[in-house]
């Protein structure tokens, strides 16, 4: 794998993490849906890329991916983030998926490149690897996904792939 593609991943997994960590909290979920959400989150669109790409899970197949989960989850749960109030408007919130859309946006876009797709593979790969964890997590507590009801998804992206 690339360097640039740990990295992002790393980043992206760490943000996402926290991001469905405190979806789970916000939706009232007990500490097995809270690790469900939160590794569903870090880790859904990465395996749903890598079953695309016909390889295997790289989340199953290298240790940081685990790890990162485990280490983000846990400080989360140490330094009491979830205990905010109205999490969705709060910084935390934002900050950590934003970082999570955008690190894994170019990480799909990488792993895209280096599979040889045109530029439409490259952008559905991009956009799936950002948001299918999060779609798969808000699926998976009976709610309508938030990337298709919120104009901040929309713009995150499109941002993202001008920068590509």
């Amino acid at each position: 794998m690339p360097e640039y593609f740990i990295i992002a991943d790393i980043l992206g997994i760490i943000a996402f993490s926290i991001s469905g960590f405190l979806v789970a909290i916000k939706n009232k979920l007990d500490i097995l849906g809270i690790l469900i959400a939160s590794t569903l989150t870090a880790l859904g669109g990465g395996i749903i890329r890598d079953a695309i790409l016909s390889i295997h899970p790289f989340a199953f197949t290298a240790i940081h991916p685990a790890l990162t989960l485990s280490i983000s989850v846990a400080l989360v749960f140490i330094f009491k983030i979830y205990k905010k109030d109205d999490i969705e408007r709060k910084w935390i919130f934002v900050v950590s998926d934003t970082v999570g859309l955008v690190a894994f946006s170019i990480a799909g876009a990488l792993m895209a490149i280096d599979a040889n797709f045109n530029f439409f593979g490259i952008i559905i790969l991009s956009f799936i690897t950002a948001v299918g964890g999060g779609v798969a997590r808000d699926i998976m507590i009976n709610q309508v996904p938030a990337v298709l009801i919120s104009d901040f998804y929309s713009c995150l992206e499109f941002l993202t792939y001008l920068e590509l």
